[in-house]
């Protein structure tokens, strides 16, 4: 049987929910106040660290010119803006290194 695709909120309360037996609401009321609290801090340009998972890091990204896709003779600016980049962890790497490659999509 083939994995999804990808794992959902609904899939992380699932998997609690049958691990622990709490009720699925207030399972699904944690994981959503957790979500919300990481959200918060990332917004106010906080930095998120969970050890051995990874760091969530707010960065600014630099204005640039790029190039309209539609109309590559006109250049744009594109505004400095913050964005989000995720650090691994180191328990983390070590289990994506066990990874079957074979067994993701994606280039080959």
């Amino acid at each position: 049987m083939d994995m999804p695709a990808n794992l959902t909120k609904r899939d992380i309360v699932l998997s609690i929910y049958y691990k622990t037996g709490f009720p699925q609401k207030e399972v699904r009321d944690i994981v959503q106040f957790a979500m919300d609290t990481i959200a918060e801090a990332l917004a106010k340009g906080q930095n998120v660290e969970l050890r051995n998972f990874g760091v969530f890091e707010v960065q600014r990204r630099k204005s640039r010119v790029g190039r309209n896709p539609n109309k590559p003779d006109k250049e744009v600016t594109i505004p400095e803006r913050a964005v989000i980049k995720f650090k691994s962890g180191k328990d983390l790497k070590a289990q994506i290194k066990r990874i079957d490659l074979d067994k993701i999509g994606g280039a080959k």
